[in-house]
């Protein structure tokens, strides 16, 4: 209660006394009830306080619970990887693995333990040798308070490294169906493994560019039928971002996985990614919109050459549209490698950190004549919204978006050809637009939202527009 209405109170109190038989002041019993109430609100405030403190202890492990305490699952445990024996060459030396078992140790982020629910449960599902590299992979079960959870943790070390040598590195959830590893370095090369389900045909594949036609080419590195374990050696690269790796894991006709194999890379791309000002001032030359601040742009531009794994030197660039997008500088450019396929990226915010809204595969023969449109997830977060922007080319004095009823719904496009509207998240688009007096440019597909960017553009299916 605070004072000023303490000092309201007493008065009205006192004014009340006035017109009342009473034998005292009233304020004095009402203090001390208050008081009363106030002692026993601290109790209730303090056993409440005590009871959340213990349960926070509890969740994050300050208290340890006894291990046959019910914990509640936040996820699926089972493990398609782990089904079945252990996998690899070493899996069978008995002594080297119980080693290994030894060396896991409890998972910890910031505000969280995770702690080992029974050192008897961690399970070996592949532990080998390949290219430079002693490689091992673990299902773990754990708990955190009073939930309970597992995963797979991999464990790397040199060639014929002794337990004790092997660091224990990066986790993936245990319900995964494949789960990938890759290391390499631009001087020495690396090594990259993937592993699905026993008796999975698991294929690596390499990237080696943008075809004009608007596909990701790429080698076969690797292929094994039946064994569920793909294995690959890796060759030094000067690969802007490093190697750019895919599998494909299947069972008969049923596809497991398609997409990137997930690792580290260590190497300099500066020289290769650098953007001159001339670099910068012949891909503005033909820019629609407003200004924007070169040092923003060379970071766009700059990561979408790492994210193509393509050389600022081996590339022509097109600023296609400049503007703001949710009060930060936008741009939509194009990339294009010699003889290659246009990657279009739009990208909004600033040197200190941006979103990619799109990056699109497209054919060359006409890119520069296609409207491009992009869906916007939400500013600060990744809730999909309703929200399509668009960049008609120049030239073009209307566009549209048509969904799948086939109704063409007008989009009202400012001087510099950018247009804004809403269109269901779920619901396949295009976008078209045309001149003054009725041409047709070519219509372009609306991309669904991604749901992994982490492969390279045009590897899936929401990334491009061919095949």
């Amino acid at each position: 209660m605070t004072e000023n209405v303490e000092t309201r109170l007493r008065e009205a109190l006192r004014s009340e006394a006035d017109t009342m038989t009473v034998t005292a002041d009233p304020w004095p019993r009402f203090t001390r009830r208050e008081a009363g109430h106030r002692r026993a609100r601290r109790v209730r405030t303090g056993a409440i306080a005590a009871f959340l403190a213990a349960a926070v202890a509890i969740q994050t492990n300050l208290i340890p619970l006894p291990g046959w305490v019910p914990g509640i699952a936040v996820a699926s445990s089972p493990s398609p990887l782990a089904d079945g024996p252990a996998r690899g060459d070493l899996a069978a030396d008995r002594n080297w693995t119980d080693g290994l078992l030894r060396q896991v140790v409890d998972l910890q982020n910031p505000g969280e333990w995770w702690r080992i629910t029974d050192r008897s449960d961690i399970r070996i599902v592949y532990a080998d040798d390949i290219p430079g590299r002693r490689i091992a992979l673990l299902f773990v079960p754990l708990r955190l308070g009073l939930l309970t959870d597992s995963t797979l943790v991999w464990f790397s070390g040199p060639p014929g490294a002794e337990p004790e040598q092997m660091q224990q590195g990066g986790n993936e959830t245990a319900d995964t169906a494949v789960a990938t590893w890759m290391e390499s370095d631009a001087e020495n090369g690396g090594a990259a493994v993937v592993i699905g389900p026993a008796g999975s045909t698991v294929t690596i594949n390499g990237f080696s560019g943008y075809s004009a036609t608007g596909v990701v080419e790429s080698h076969q590195l690797s292929s094994s039928v039946g064994t569920g374990i793909g294995v690959t050696s890796l060759p030094p690269t000067d690969l802007v971002g490093g190697p750019a790796l895919a599998a494909r894991v299947t069972n008969g006709d049923t596809l497991i996985y398609e997409g990137p194999v997930y690792g580290g890379w260590s190497g300099s791309d500066t020289g290769r990614q650098e953007l001159t000002d001339e670099m910068l001032t012949a891909a503005l030359r033909h820019t629609r919109g407003a200004v924007i601040d070169r040092a923003v742009l060379a970071r766009f531009i700059g990561h979408a050459l790492r994210d193509s794994r393509l050389s600022a030197q081996d590339v022509t660039i097109r600023v296609r549209w400049c503007g703001t997008i949710n009060d930060k500088p936008a741009a939509l450019f194009t990339i294009q490698p010699t003889d290659g396929g246009v990657i279009a990226y739009a990208i909004h915010g600033d040197t200190t950190g941006w979103r990619t809204d799109l990056r699109l595969l497209l054919p060359a023969d006409g890119a520069e004549q296609r409207p491009i449109a992009w869906r916007m997830r939400a500013e600060g977060g990744d809730a999909r919204t309703d929200r399509v922007n668009l960049v008609a080319p120049p030239g073009a004095a209307t566009a549209a978006v048509t969904a799948l009823d086939n109704t063409p719904t007008p989009v009202a496009l400012d001087t510099s050809g950018f247009g804004s509207t809403t269109i269901p998240q779920d619901k396949p688009a295009t976008v078209s637009a045309s001149t003054a007096d009725g041409t047709t440019f070519i219509s372009t597909p609306v991309p669904a939202f991604e749901a992994n960017s982490g492969g390279l553009p045009g590897a899936s299916r929401n990334t491009r527009i061919t095949g």
